[in-house]
């Protein structure tokens, strides 16, 4: 093993991780982004003022969709209600909240078309910024390329050597 390998490695391995988590948060990112089906991590991005500080809605409240129409909130602590349904208002989903001092109910309306094209561009946007965090510096494709040109040389050159001694060995009266 050369001594360039484990940088190799670490550069290679360093460049597959950091494109992993920008492909991870791009889907994650998806995941908030309404379709015509209710899903729960539609409201992982709400924050809800409570108990002094601001804190993701996941952590003060059950979050369930029981039907393909409906998201249910039931936040832990009844005294949250009022903050969860603020929250929820201030965000920028466009739903409405229906509290009946128990639960939220959030019923999701079908989406117009105009909205659909509205999300097509928020989900584009998302994959644009995914692609910039996985983008790879001309210096590092460039010192990853010599790397691997001067692995790839420095095996050849053991393969050649290899070759010789073995064809020595074979000629050897």
């Amino acid at each position: 093993m050369t001594p360039t390998t484990p940088l190799l490695a670490d550069h290679v391995k360093q460049a597959k991780h950091s494109m992993d988590k920008a492909v991870d948060a791009v889907k994650r990112e998806f995941s908030t982004v309404r379709t015509g089906k209710a899903t729960t991590a539609l409201l992982d991005l709400v924050r809800v003022e409570a108990y002094g500080s601001e804190m993701p809605l996941n952590q003060v409240a059950n979050v369930a969709a029981p039907e393909p129409k409906l998201l249910t909130i039931q936040p832990w602590d009844k005294a949250l209600l009022k903050a969860v349904e603020k929250a929820i208002l201030a965000s920028d989903l466009g739903l409405t909240p229906s509290n009946d001092g128990n639960l939220i109910r959030i019923p999701l309306p079908p989406l117009t078309e105009e909205r659909r094209r509205e999300l097509v561009k928020v989900v584009h946007k998302f994959a644009e910024e995914g692609r910039v965090a996985e983008h790879v510096s001309e210096d590092e494709k460039k010192h990853t390329e010599k790397d691997v040109q001067k692995l790839h040389d420095d095996h050849l050159r053991q393969v050649d050597e290899a070759v010789k001694a073995k064809e020595a060995e074979i000629m050897e009266v």
